[in-house]
């Protein structure tokens, strides 16, 4: 009764296009529709050379191993604890060996009394040996000084400022992933839908070709069917493409190789219970990540006023040095004796005028205090704000998540009571049509409303500080 066209793609699906009448049965339309879709719905359900079922939980538990960006966090951590050891290295004490050698081609001259007429003119003398040799070790340590004492009061800070950092890493990556896993649940989950709705539509133009046979209904009915099978056939493959850009996403955020593959797999009765949060809790600033990360930088600021103000202070540091002197005239017997010597000291070093420097780092670095005290009003506004905006797209997306549940039930009765009707000749098949599209139409969005709840518990979560990082 009609043609069929048949293009064999790269992934082995057939686009069907009807060209005329009268050369293949419904029933044989059928047979050969679901031989296409084999592959494309295995293909889009369960990727090739899958390795595992991976859950919400296990897909986070990776990210937490693998995920680059934390990664770099985490080494972050390592570079400022190094830095710390680096920077309070000037408590130690400081320990160096030099030497310097000399050769003189002629000596140096000096001027002596003449011990025959002192009050005569001095006489010129040459002095000194022609090789000296002074290897010299020193060591030094360090009493008080104003840098390493502010090295080793901000050096807690910094530690705390890098793992904070990572803590920010991880809620973004939590809820990246989380988003991702629901991205591609939805889209298998509308594959499925559509492949309903598909094999519901092939069962129609069945009914439809019965009903033109038995003389009840003209052909219009059974075209009308073979196209709609058609659009729901294409609408299928362009959703079942689309989910293996959904898992190279989850694999971006996981730092999963994407070369490997493996499939989401999910509790519908726990995933159903976690679409609820309390919306009564209360906004707590301190919750957030971002409000702790501020309040650090405002103490490590503080820390650099401190400093400069105690400029001032003079640093003391205490020294020891040795020297085993060798002087010969002969370098090949220069080694025969030593003339060594040795000191120790005391080092006071205090500032007293370097051109207002000192007054000027305090002036600045207080004004600095001053601008972060503006960042954390600002912060507070904008957390206030995420959280009214999160706050409002769950309520909305709760309200339209139960609204289209509803929907779903009643769209699928009104279809049943149209298509048996329509069996019994007592309505049109445009209105089996019509019910077909409603009942699909509902359930696509009864699906969109459940992961968009899902993400919008997700933003409120972060907007409230309590996303989980504890996998």
């Amino acid at each position: 009764m009609h043609s069929l066209k048949l293009h064999q793609g790269p992934d082995v699906f057939c686009e069907l296009t009807i060209l005329q009448a009268n050369m293949l049965s419904p029933s044989r339309f059928l047979r050969v529709l679901f031989l296409c879709y084999i592959p494309l719905l295995s293909k889009a359900q369960a990727p090739a050379d899958t390795t595992g079922r991976l859950n919400l939980v296990q897909c986070l538990q990776y990210a937490m191993t693998n995920q680059p960006a934390l990664k770099q966090s985490a080494i972050d951590e390592k570079i400022a604890r190094t830095t710390n050891l680096i920077n309070l290295s000037g408590w130690l004490p400081q320990a160096g060996l030099n030497a310097n050698y000399q050769h003189y081609f002629q000596l140096p001259t000096s001027f002596i009394p003449n011990t025959q007429n002192p009050t005569g003119p001095k006489t010129a003398v040459k002095t000194g040996l022609y090789n000296t040799l002074l290897p010299q070790f020193g060591a030094t340590q360090t009493i008080f000084s104003n840098d390493v004492l502010f090295a080793a009061n901000a050096a807690p800070l910094y530690i705390k400022g890098t793992k904070q950092n990572t803590e920010s890493v991880k809620i973004d990556l939590v809820a990246n992933v989380s988003k991702a896993f629901y991205d591609v649940l939805l889209t298998e989950a509308q594959v499925s839908v559509l492949a309903e709705d598909t094999a519901r539509l092939g069962k129609n133009l069945r009914d439809a070709y019965s009903q033109y046979v038995a003389g009840i209904v003209d052909k219009v009915d059974y075209k009308r069917a073979t196209i709609a099978l058609n659009n729901s056939a294409a609408e299928l493959k362009n959703t079942g493409e689309n989910i293996h850009v959904k898992y190279a996403n989850l694999k971006l955020l996981m730092g999963y190789p994407q070369e490997r593959n493996f499939t989401v797999a999910y509790d519908t009765s726990q995933m159903m219970q976690e679409i609820f949060y309390d919306t009564t809790e209360v906004l707590q600033y301190s919750k957030r990540i971002e409000y702790e990360q501020l309040q650090t930088a405002m103490q490590i600021q503080h820390t650099t006023t401190a400093y400069y103000a105690t400029g001032f202070l003079p640093s003391l540091s205490a020294f020891y040095n040795y020297v085993p002197e060798f002087e010969n005239d002969n370098f090949s017997t220069m080694f025969d004796k030593a003339y060594p010597y040795s000191l120790f000291g005391v080092t006071l070093s205090f500032p007293i005028f370097q051109g207002f420097k000192r007054v000027e780092n305090i002036r600045r670095s207080k004004l600095q205090e001053q601008r972060q005290g503006w960042d954390e009003v600002n912060l507070k506004l904008g957390i206030y704000a995420e959280y009214k905006q999160a706050l409002a797209n769950y309520k909305n997306n709760l309200t339209d998540f139960k609204t289209m549940q509803e929907n779903v039930s009643t769209a699928r009765e009104v279809y049943d009571i149209i298509k048996l009707q329509y069996r019994e000749g007592i309505k049109q098949y445009l209105e089996v049509i019509t019910a077909e599209a409603d009942l699909r139409t509902s359930e696509i969005n009864y699906l969109n409303a459940l992961f968009q709840l899902l993400q919008a518990k997700i933003d409120l979560q972060k907007a409230m500080g309590d996303i989980p990082t504890n996998i």
